[in-house]
């Protein structure tokens, strides 16, 4: 054998071992078996999830408002029509979350195109473009949700995001759309962005880029700490919904006084009552019988 020969040799061992080396690239899903995934960005893999924990649509009182806005967006999206990444953003608790899993269900029951809910977990931002790798051509539409979305100082992975959400050479694919909720508008603390205007340089471009993140959510919908009076208005939804047996002034009475004991109104607030008060009422069924 010639020594050209035993390069070539060489080289090809080489070659074999940096594929055996290399990590697979992301597999597609079956699509079919379940209607909402989430993101693994340890296997580079979407999980089905068999359940989507969320509550009704109709359950979801004192949001009208951002409910439309949501709905009308995400069913341009799943129809083929322009339409806007959203960031939902405002007081914990008040329905960002349950909001965009519900409308994902009722778009995805009203319209013929497969619409697929994907969930990416904060700590897998950085991954974005990998998860984009496994869905930008597959043959459905995909709404990406990352819930309670924020960045911290020295936190470098809202780059990358940047990059999806608009910025980049590709773009967004056009069978995807971003959803995010936050606690914050500007998805990073206020005293983080005003201590880099006073100690930059060229303040304005410090804080700006960090700002024109959420500017590239096209939609932007706020939610607020609720009135008492839509706080039982959603607590007298869910007690009808579910047909608790307890009358209206006895429910307003418990009702104003667990949330007196959490120190807020919301709907999470009023969700956590009627659970509690579901269960008090089963069991008192149980013993009654």
């Amino acid at each position: 054998m010639t020594s050209g020969d035993d390069h070539a040799a060489v080289l090809e061992r080489i070659a074999r071992a940096l594929e055996r080396l290399a990590p697979e690239p992301p597999r597609e899903p079956d699509w079919r078996c379940a209607e909402a995934f989430v993101w693994d960005a340890a296997r580079q893999s979407l999980l089905p999830l068999a359940k989507v924990a969320r509550v009704p649509l109709p359950l979801l009182q004192a949001i009208d408002r951002q409910r439309d806005q949501l709905m009308a967006n995400t069913r341009r999206f799943a129809t083929g029509l322009p339409a806007n990444n959203a960031l939902l953003w405002g007081a914990r608790g008040t329905g960002k979350s349950a909001l965009v899993k519900a409308v994902h269900a009722a778009i995805a029951s009203e319209t013929n195109a497969p619409l697929k809910l994907v969930e990416i977990h904060r700590e897998d931002i950085a991954t974005l473009g990998q998860l984009l790798a496994v869905v930008a051509h597959a043959p459905i539409r995909t709404l990406l949700f990352c819930d309670d979305l924020s960045f911290d100082a020295n936190d470098a992975a809202y780059r990358p995001l940047k990059t999806v959400l608009e910025g980049g050479v590709a773009g967004r694919p056009d069978n995807v759309i971003f959803y995010a909720t936050s606690n914050r508008r500007h998805l990073m603390p206020r005293d983080m962005i005003e201590n880099e205007r006073s100690t930059a340089i060229h303040p304005d471009n410090a804080s700006d880029e960090k700002i024109a993140l959420s500017d590239r959510f096209g939609l932007w919908l706020g939610f607020h700490t609720i009135s008492q009076a839509d706080y039982l208005k959603i607590v007298a939804g869910y007690a009808t919904y579910f047909s608790l047996k307890i009358t209206p002034p006895d429910l307003e009475h418990r009702a104003l006084e667990w949330s007196m004991t959490r120190g807020s109104r919301s709907g999470r607030v009023a969700w956590q009552f009627i659970e509690d008060l579901a269960g008090e009422l089963c069991h008192r069924l149980a013993v009654a019988h």
